[in-house]
């Protein structure tokens, strides 16, 4: 579908587009190697390039979990993140609960086109969710549930945010999906660390013992991700749009940063600057989309 089709067809259902080009791109998505060429939108874009954190996870959670769920995400938003899930049933909607009943915004990655709400039941969901934030698919209007699509979606929610908060998972789970495909992009992972004995938690048992972040509470995911959201916050909410590239092309740390992946250590030694003033100088970049953080390190796009 070529983009005037691709604008009429949403223009019917009472949705936006945004091209990769378009200015209103996150500029976090458009830095993963498989960045949707073209999202359809309800509601405000502008809440696409916020500081988010992905919060996600099994669709027959415990009750233990929704509430988990609904809490931190209420927590997380008090402090000016928004909440991004999947709108699928159990944690994801139990994240958009949260976020909504806090006062903040909250982001739905649908796998199916804007104008069709999986599942049905989040019909009144998915309306305050586009009141308060916005729905966002690369699929076009009238895509049904293919179960394909609910994996090739995943990718979107972990690449729209700081980080991905797996609140419960068996194993296998689709939550595991999209931990892997955050760790792919550089993003951080996060993992409640539930009992042995509970099934349903084995999954982010081993997220734990492969290297998430063992979260206790939502003052462990903000001292991660402290350098990043602090900087998006202090100086990019004061700034316009057209002054932010102004901004990062007159960053220090940039010139250290090639074409080869360089670590994190070897950045602090060779910039002489505190590991959190590179951390910070880092993550506006990669906000900024002109360098992404890979396993290894850090590599300039």
């Amino acid at each position: 579908m070529n983009l005037a089709k691709a604008k009429a067809a949403a223009e019917a259902v009472g949705a936006s587009t945004l091209g990769i080009d378009d200015e209103r791109y996150p500029a976090l998505l458009r830095a993963i190697h498989d960045p949707p060429p073209l999202l359809y939108v309800r509601g405000d874009p502008a809440a696409l390039l916020d500081a988010q954190l992905a919060v996600v996870g099994s669709r027959r959670a415990s009750s233990g979990g929704i509430r988990l769920s609904q809490t931190m995400s209420g927590q997380l938003v008090r402090t000016g993140l928004h909440i991004c899930s999947g709108l699928a049933l159990g944690v994801d909607g139990a994240a958009h609960l949260g976020a909504l009943e806090a006062g903040g915004k909250s982001i739905a990655v649908m796998a199916t086109g804007i104008d069709v709400v999986y599942p049905r039941r989040h019909q009144a969901l998915a309306r305050q969710v586009e009141q308060a934030g916005c729905l966002v698919t690369e699929f076009p209007p009238g895509t049904p549930p293919l179960r394909q699509n609910f994996p090739q979606r995943n990718r979107i929610i972990s690449g729209l945010s700081l980080g991905v908060l797996v609140v419960e998972a068996a194993l296998p789970s689709g939550s595991l999906i999209t931990a892997g495909t955050a760790l792919e992009q550089g993003r951080e992972v996060f993992a409640l660390p539930w009992s042995i004995l509970h099934d349903g938690g084995r999954g982010c048992l081993k997220l734990i013992r492969d290297g998430a972040k063992m979260v206790q509470g939502v003052d462990d995911i903000l001292e991660e991700l402290g350098p990043l959201f602090a900087l998006q916050q202090e100086s990019y909410a004061a700034a316009s749009p057209g002054d932010r590239p102004a901004l990062l092309h007159r960053s220090w740390l940039l010139t250290l940063v090639g074409f080869e992946v360089v670590a994190l250590d070897e950045l602090v030694k060779c910039s002489g600057r505190p590991v959190a003033q590179v951390l910070a100088e880092l993550s506006a970049l990669e906000l900024s989309g002109q360098v992404v953080r890979t396993a290894g390190g850090f590599i300039r796009c």
